[in-house]
């Protein structure tokens, strides 16, 4: 294998499920594989605790010019291995496919970005700006790595890895997810007119929720579709001879670039109260916000991998992508941003992930072009 397929066949074997799911161990083990990996090349590398056990990890080549700084993020944790249908942590090699929880997602553009600065550093190469590495933790729950390095983080651009089958993405959608429930009246099952059915009740949200739905899809965002809105989670009940006097659901609503989520929320809370006779509210706290990330075309980031997708015989013109992930928070602490790496989203969160490993090493290459080019096109800008 290459360097970099070694180095990703090592991450994959790091069990860096999230510490949210049931026997996440979380980000300890990988950080430290990282950390070792940068020291053992000479490059300035370091910590940051975001949780216990689960650090943040940095890495940072110097550049000619000490006022610029373009950051390479991608995120450590991976998904839960329940339903695999493949040994996770084994990353056999098979059909020019790498196979293991977290080759796709994103642990393959992770080793990219490594080996870039790594390449480097070994050719003697000073970048036009400062490089900044940052493996963060905790994108698959709530991002909190990322927030914490947004609390100190100053830079002129970031590129995120995600698997985008080597895309440059300047758009994604944004989430908010929040509980809904309905309040009803208890009774005897014998008795059911003496009580509130907030069951029946949900079932009348649900339905006006789903009818709600295709207002959403009339407004198309020419990168990113429509946004959606799915009932992922339904509870409610205390047992079969009960009238139910709750119910809960918990929805996932995309958001459009632009789209803001206490609009959302503020829509949601009108459509409840157009449902006379029952009793439903939209729970605070909300369980997640993060806006959509829309980062402009003629952006100095985006000028720059538009150049060199071009040079490498890809694909160059920017699209847009239906999930989220670190980048927007980047964005909206000032960074310009896009998301690029090896690998479809399809194959992320699967029974059998799997990442190509000759995408792999055309990530690689576009890494390292980036960084070698970015800060002579910053700086005509």
């Amino acid at each position: 294998m290459s360097p970099v397929l070694h180095t990703l066949a090592d991450l994959v074997r790091i069990n860096s499920v999230n510490s949210a799911y049931q026997g996440g161990p979380g980000e300890g083990e990988v950080a430290a594989y990282i950390r070792s990996f940068f020291e053992q090349r000479g490059i300035e590398v370091w910590e940051q605790e975001v949780l216990p056990g689960r650090p943040n990890v940095y890495a940072r080549l110097p550049g000619r010019d000490t006022s610029r700084r373009i950051v390479l993020e991608a995120h450590t944790d991976t998904v839960s291995v329940k339903g695999m249908t493949i040994p996770p942590f084994d990353p056999v090699i098979r059909d020019g496919k790498m196979y293991g929880r977290g080759s796709c997602d994103t642990k393959a553009g992770l080793a990219t970005m490594m080996h870039a600065l790594a390449a480097l550093k070994e050719e003697g190469i000073t970048p036009p700006c400062g490089v900044l590495l940052a493996a963060t933790v905790d994108e698959e729950y709530s991002y909190r790595g990322v927030v914490q390095l947004c609390e100190v983080l100053k830079a002129d651009a970031a590129i995120v890895a995600e698997p985008t089958e080597l895309r440059a993405v300047i758009a994604t959608k944004g989430v908010l997810r929040c509980r809904i429930v309905v309040h009803g009246r208890s009774a005897h099952s014998s008795k059911p007119h003496l009580g509130v059915n907030a069951i029946t009740h949900m079932a009348q949200v649900i339905a006006a929720m789903e009818a709600d739905n295709a207002r959403m899809a009339a407004v198309q965002h020419p990168l990113v579709g429509c946004g959606t809105c799915n009932v992922g989670v339904i509870t409610g009940g205390v047992q079969v001879n009960f009238v139910p006097d709750r119910c809960a659901i918990e929805i996932d609503r995309r958001l459009l670039p632009g789209e803001k989520a206490s609009d959302a929320v503020a829509h949601y809370r009108q459509l409840l109260q157009s449902l006379g006779g029952i009793r439903a509210e939209v729970e605070e706290p909300l369980l997640l916000v993060d806006e959509a990330l829309d980062t402009p075309a003629d952006a100095p980031v985006v000028q720059m991998a538009t150049q060199v997708l071009r040079e490498l015989g890809l694909n160059p013109e920017p699209c847009g992508v239906p999930f989220g992930c670190d980048a927007s928070k980047l964005s909206r602490a000032g960074i310009p941003s896009i998301v690029f790496g090896p690998g479809s989203i399809d194959r992320a969160h699967t029974a059998d992930e799997y990442i190509e490993i000759d995408q792999v090493e055309t990530a690689l290459e576009f890494q390292r072009r980036f960084l070698m080019g970015f800060g002579e096109a910053f700086q005509d800008k």
